[in-house]
Parts: C-alpha cells; structure tokens; sequence
C-alpha cells in the first residue's frame, strides 16, 4: 500500500462522465485481479474479496468503531477509511470495499432514514403517497455525500488493490423506505407495487436516479468498479420482477455503462431471476448459497462473470468445514472464465477472522487448481 495524505475534493457538477473524465488510473494497481476477472479474462490465482469483509467479526472494527449510529462512522473520513482497509491487512484480499451503507443517499438528502443498532434501518415516516416524492430530491454528491467522496480520495492513496464503491439498488431501498425498516413479509411494498403501480414506478425512478448519482461520483472520486445491492428482490416473482424492477435497475447500469467499470449486480434469493438479471447490463452476477455456480452458469450462458457462492455461516462453523466447502464452490465455479470468490451474503458478526484468513489464502493457493481440475473432467 502507498500512504499519502487526504487530498481535496473536486467540486464539479454530477454530470455523466465524459471518458477523459473517468476516474482512477487501473495503472496504479499492483493488483488489479478482481478486474480482470470481473471481464471475463482468465487470472493467475483467483481473486477473493468478501462482503461485508470490514466489520464486526473483527475485534480492530469493535474497537474504534464510534459509538451511536453508523452512519456517525461513515461521515468520519479517516475513521470510515481506516475500517476500509483493516480487513486488507488482516486478510490479503484482492479488492477492497467501500465502509458505507445502502441508505446513505436516502439519509443525505433528509428523507428521515437511520440506522438502529440491532434493527438496521428506519424510517419515522414511511414512503405512502405521491407527497412523499417531495422528500427524495436529486442528490448533490459534491455536498450531500462529500464524506463518502473524501473517503475514497483518501483510499485511493492508500491502496494498490481496486475499490468497490456500491448502492443499494432501487427494490431494496424502496423497500426500507416504504415498510419503514426491515421486514420479512414485504406486506406494504407488495401493496403499494399492486395497488398503486404508477406511484411505484415514481419512486423507483426517483430511487435509480439516486443511486446513479452516487455511483458516477464514487468512481469519479476513484472507486474502480461497483456494485448494486438488491439484497432482497428474491422476495419477487419473475414476472413481477420483469415489469416491477427489472426497468429500472436496468437503467441504473445502463446509464453508467459509459464509465467502462465491471458493474456487479447481487441478490438474495434470485436463482429465479437470474436470466432476467444476466439483461440487466451488469458484467458481474454475485451469486447467494442458494444456487451452486454452474447452475447460475448454465442459466446466465456465460454472458457475465460470476462471483460467490460460500455460505457465510460456514465461516463460523470452523476451519475444516470453511477450507472443505470452499473447494466445493471453486470447482463449481470452473464453467465461468470470470470468476471472483465471495460469499453468499455478507460475513457474519461472530465469525472467526482465522478462519476468514485461512480460506482467503486456501482461494489464492489452490483456487485455480481445483477449477481446472472440474474443467478436465467435464
């Protein structure tokens, strides 16, 4: 890593980029794996990044993590930098990912979201009615999320690895902010999605809009790829997906295509959706446990790389099972020339980090091994 001291913001208006505009040079990185794997170009060991790699698995995250809610961390840039890069020293990832959340442009711009510890997020006043698209102005990154900018500008001098900066994907965000925080049923956002769709589609379009904001100016500030979190979009039916969702998110990673960024697009639950998300304009489908890599391969038709698939549980499980299904994945993953190892979903709070630590270097020493084995014997 290069260290260097907090450079200043740039403080243009949030157009889509022009390509002399474009952010970070890719020739700055000594390790640029995660990239090149994301286009579909066959790599020297396989590339490893975990989600949620920064967090509270790691005792150095419990111990200057600032007290109260998490979004008081994330406007913290050298705090919210620091967690950033703690699990690339710990683990020897090859990417790191930006410590931030999916409802920082829903917050920034004052619709009245937080983060409960314990509950995740919370809306005082849930989205109901067409009044309410009052309260999701454009977002004005050079000022509503200055931090997060300042934050990337400040990782950019510290890493040699890509940064993934990230949004929460229209769906998902709709979903806090119209159920008032999580849910399990996704009662009211089914309600309002069949009962109301004209207002549905208002406040998908006001929430792409946001989302596409945020992205242009995270790699603009010198994130080198994204990715879209529909964490809970699995809860949809194909068809209801095709005309609910699919539109918009569509627009998301089309708008940004010009920025010539691996895009990736993640989801709970999606295997039934997965031919429509491989048409969404995404070059990179991070796949949950639910579905094994060559099935999604099989489904996808090698349109995009994949990246997964290890349940996150088998981290807390113990060294042995974590090491043993993490071979299963790397051979399941041999159809796919563009393949990054991840998890299902993000890392759990009570895994151990000697365990995270040991599949990390199990991915980078026999990763390649193992998928070309599968790959003969097909």
């Amino acid at each position: 890593m290069r260290t260097a001291g907090l450079r200043y913001l740039f403080h243009e208006s949030p157009k889509l980029l022009s390509k002399r505009e474009k952010g970070r040079d890719l020739s700055q990185l000594k390790n640029d794996l995660v990239i090149r794997a994301a286009r579909g170009e066959a790599t020297p060991t396989v590339p490893v990044w975990l989600m949620r790699q920064a967090g509270r698995s790691l005792p150095e995250y419990r111990a200057i993590r600032k007290r109260g809610s998490i979004l008081d961390t994330i406007q913290d840039v050298q705090l919210s930098a620091e967690i950033t890069l703690q699990p690339v020293k710990r683990y020897g990832v090859d990417a790191a990912i930006l410590y931030s959340d999916i409802i920082v442009p829903a917050f920034a711009v004052g619709f009245g979201i937080e983060v409960v510890a314990g509950k995740g997020p919370v809306v005082a006043e849930p989205f109901k009615s067409e009044e309410d698209l009052k309260r999701l102005r454009d977002l004005e990154p050079e000022t509503d999320t200055a931090y997060v900018l300042e934050t990337i500008k400040v990782l950019v001098e510290e890493l040699d690895i890509p940064l993934i900066g990230f949004a929460g994907a229209p769906f998902t965000v709709a979903s806090y902010l119209v159920e008032g925080g999580p849910s399990k049923t996704y009662v009211k956002t089914k309600a309002l999605m069949r009962s109301n769709p004209k207002l549905w589609h208002k406040l998908m379009k006001r929430l792409a809009r946001l989302a596409i904001s945020s992205l242009e100016s995270q790699i603009k500030a010198g994130a080198t790829m994204f990715q879209l979190f529909d964490s809970w979009v699995g809860v949809l039916s194909p068809a209801e997906y095709r005309e609910m969702v699919a539109p918009h998110t569509r627009e998301v990673f089309q708008t940004l295509a010009g920025l010539e960024v691996p895009t990736v697009h993640f989801g709970v639950g999606t295997g039934l959706l997965l031919d429509q998300i491989v048409d969404t304009g995404c070059t990179v489908i991070g796949i949950d446990d639910r579905i094994s890599l060559d099935e999604a391969h099989r489904i996808t038709g090698g349109k995009v790389a994949l990246q997964g698939n290890l349940d996150p549980v088998n981290l807390v499980i113990g060294h042995d099972v974590a090491l043993r299904e993490s071979k299963k994945v790397l051979l399941a993953s041999a159809s796919s020339l563009g393949y990054i190892f991840n998890l299902g979903h993000g890392v759990l709070p009570e895994s151990d980090p000697q365990v995270i630590k040991a599949v990390v270097d199990f991915v980078h020493e026999y990763g390649n091994e193992f998928r070309r084995g599968a790959a003969a014997q097909e």
